[in-house]
């Protein structure tokens, strides 16, 4: 009997994927090599890019096959403050190994100091804040002093050795978050598959360790800035994912929860002649991804192809919609607790026991 074109593509998609899998490399086709919904969603992202403003990256990566779609996806752009992301992969990778833990106390220093994002930077020299506190801090309101503290924790370089051994070569923390002049756009940088193959490990568990992977989620679920890729999709959709901004330049990175189909979406936009124009730009993307994906999800369904199975599933309070962006420049508010889902002891000592003394890189 003569199979069908959907067979033969369902065939095509499955051998694919197994012989990956069983060579133990990672699961990644790219959208040319595919058909139907996938293809449809680079036709899109393609005919988007050649009318975008300034310079754009974009790519996107099904989680339940690993299909990846994208334009200038390789290309080196300037991370902002999405290269909180990195920072916090080596803080948990250092608790990992039981250098640090949570209740780590670090203090503010002068040359921690940035008022380009955060409240911290008025505090008085001195203050003291633990290591998840100042997690929650560098992810969620994108407070710069909060960053440097932690990167002089566990050391500038530490963060772009962690980033080379995992094969992300474009990722590069060439200096502390100094928002005063143009330097910033060439000592923090990214690109769109860097943070997409991050995001992925995340999102399989298999990025530091089970634990770490699904306490990162959990402080990405808690973004404050969400007038980017959240704000086109609809008002119950869960993202964890982080913005980055400069003067010309607005990025957003992240996991995207579409009816339990997971995908992973990477928008980088630079050399923008507004900032406006670059949010309308991650929009159209962004609903772009989420229409197409959708569609492309159905069609896995339908065809008996399996779904991906979520290591963690992102929640907000019931009574908490999706929060507008706060002013990027002068973030404020109370610092919190503790992780909202965490048991009395995460890591290292109990939450009652003396935080550990460390000596800062």
């Amino acid at each position: 009997m003569r199979m069908t074109f959907r067979g033969r593509l369902v065939m095509r998609l499955i051998f694919g994927v197994l012989s990956l899998a069983l060579a133990g490399a990672p699961v990644c086709a790219r959208a040319e090599a595919l058909f139907g919904p996938f293809s449809s969603l680079q036709t899109q992202l393609s005919r988007a890019a050649n009318n975008a403003p300034g310079t754009v990256g974009i790519a996107i990566e099904d989680l339940a096959t690993g299909a990846m779609s994208g334009v200038n996806e390789g290309v080196s752009l300037p991370a902002a403050s999405t290269i909180k992301i990195p920072v916090m992969v080596e803080v948990f990778g250092q608790m990992a190994s039981g250098r640090i833990d949570l209740n780590t106390k670090m203090h503010l220093q002068k040359g921690d100091r940035d008022w380009g994002s955060g409240d911290l930077a008025d505090g008085r020299q001195g203050t003291q804040r633990t290591v998840e506190q100042l997690l929650w801090l560098m992810i969620n309101d994108s407070d710069n002093t909060a960053t440097n503290m932690l990167i002089r924790l566990v050391g500038r370089q530490r963060v772009n050795a962690t980033m080379r051994g995992l094969g992300l070569h474009h990722t590069q923390l060439g200096d502390y978050i100094r928002s005063a002049g143009d330097g910033i756009r060439y000592a923090l940088r990214s690109s769109p598959r860097d943070m997409v193959r991050l995001l992925d490990g995340m999102a399989r568990n298999r990025l530091v360790d089970e634990w770490s992977s699904k306490q990162m989620l959990s402080i990405l679920t808690g973004q404050t800035h969400n007038s980017l890729l959240p704000q086109p999709l609809p008002r119950e959709t869960k993202i964890a994912h982080k913005t980055g901004s400069l003067h010309d330049t607005l990025n957003d990175v992240g996991i995207v929860y579409l009816d339990e189909e997971p995908y992973v979406i990477a928008v980088m936009t630079t050399q923008l002649p507004s900032l406006s124009v670059g949010r309308r730009f991650i929009h159209k993307v962004s609903r772009i991804a989420y229409d197409e994906l959708g569609k492309f999800a159905h069609w896995r369904q339908d065809s008996g192809m399996p779904a991906f199975t979520m290591s963690v599933k992102p929640h907000y309070p019931s009574s908490q919609a999706l929060a507008p962006d706060l002013e990027m420049w002068n973030v404020s508010g109370p610092v919190p607790p503790a992780f909202p889902d965490a048991p009395g002891s995460l890591w290292g000592p109990a939450a009652t026991a003396e935080p550990a003394a460390v000596t800062p890189s």
